[in-house]
């Protein structure tokens, strides 16, 4: 009987053994269990702080384009006031007209010698814009030719090919002028300076044919001799 009784409670010792190992184990799985939910619970709380913080950026930079959205709108809208308004306004460089149609304010004779006094006193490009401005507005004025001649002479210096086709606008649109033949002999005298005698001879031939009794002629007479071939 005691070996019985020895053998019993052995193998209840044994299964004490294997039931509290049982235990140990499920106790280790639970905390397993438990550490992966802790973890999974501090992922969350933190996916959801970042969705947070995303969501809260995205809410600014909505209102930061709502902003500007707004803000260009509204400068449109003044831009397109002030245009309005400008076009409303008379333009300061407009040549005021009078009732009779003809431009109002300086007259020609004013603009004329306006431009005349600037061209005198060294002030070339003030000068050119003058006449130019007097050729447009009274181009069948007495001094148009006067002025077309100051235009040309303006160029001589830094554009002499400008100055040729100036003085060439003025011989064929005012030949009857007495400007006509000085400017038939400057064209002659710039062919010359850039070495085209050739056409140097017939722009001073056609002062001596088209205008004989012109001092012009003289001059162009005695170079036609010197540049003889």
């Amino acid at each position: 009987m005691e070996l019985q009784v020895q053998a019993l409670q052995g193998e209840l010792a044994k299964g004490n053994a294997a039931r509290a190992a049982e235990q140990d184990t499920v106790l280790a799985a639970v905390r397993v269990l438990q550490q992966a939910l802790t973890t999974q619970q501090a992922y969350l709380v933190q996916m959801r702080g970042d969705l947070r913080t995303e969501l809260i950026s995205v809410e600014q930079q909505l209102v930061a384009i709502q902003e500007l959205t707004g803000q260009s709108q509204q400068r449109l809208t003044e831009l397109r006031s002030r245009l309005e308004t400008r076009s409303q306004q008379p333009d300061p460089n407009a040549v005021p007209v009078g009732p009779s149609g003809n431009p109002a304010g300086p007259g020609p004779d004013q603009m004329y010698e306006a431009s005349l006094q600037q061209y005198r006193r060294g002030s070339i490009a003030t000068a050119r814009a003058g006449f130019r401005e007097f050729l447009r507005v009274y181009p069948s004025h007495e001094r148009a030719p006067d002025a077309l001649y100051y235009v040309g002479e303006s160029f001589e210096q830094a554009a002499p090919d400008s100055a040729a086709a100036v003085y060439d606008q003025l011989v064929k649109g005012y030949p009857n002028s007495s400007r006509a033949p000085s400017a038939l002999y400057k064209l002659g005298s710039l062919a010359e300076k850039r070495g085209d005698r050739t056409a140097a001879r017939q722009f001073y031939s056609r002062v001596i044919s088209g205008y004989p009794r012109s001092p012009e002629a003289d001059l162009a007479r005695q170079n036609q001799q010197r540049l003889r071939p």
